[in-house]
């Protein structure tokens, strides 16, 4: 199970961070990522990490402003976003991705992030 947090309400210019905390065990976990979805737009990846290299991705809208990492011992995968804009209002949720799928399947319960102008 994943718990996120960190969501909020600021302006924009502002920074945020979000964490994400993974019950269980995570020796399978090949990845995990940060997703969001903005009202009538369909989910999409902004930030993603491999558990063990810690090689990450990010989206062309937000390379440069965020930063995604991950704690293998507190299980935990943070995404701290700086110079966050209007556009960046989302609806964010922490995904997993297992190893030999391929697919993030397994979902955190979404954290709001609103960014006013």
């Amino acid at each position: 199970q994943l718990q996120a947090c960190g969501g909020g309400l600021v302006q924009a210019g502002d920074s945020l961070r979000l964490s994400c905390a993974a019950s269980g065990r995570t020796d399978r976990t090949l990845a995990m990522g940060w997703f969001r979805q903005a009202p009538g737009k369909d989910r999409e990846s902004a930030a993603t990490i491999f558990w063990n290299s810690g090689y990450a991705s990010y989206a062309d809208s937000v390379k440069g402003r965020f930063t995604i990492s991950r704690d293998i011992a507190k299980k935990t995968v943070d995404l701290q976003m700086y110079n966050l804009r209007p556009e960046d209002t989302a609806v964010y949720y922490c995904g997993a991705r297992t190893l030999g799928r391929s697919a993030f399947e397994s979902w955190g319960q979404g954290t709001q992030v609103t960014v006013s102008s």
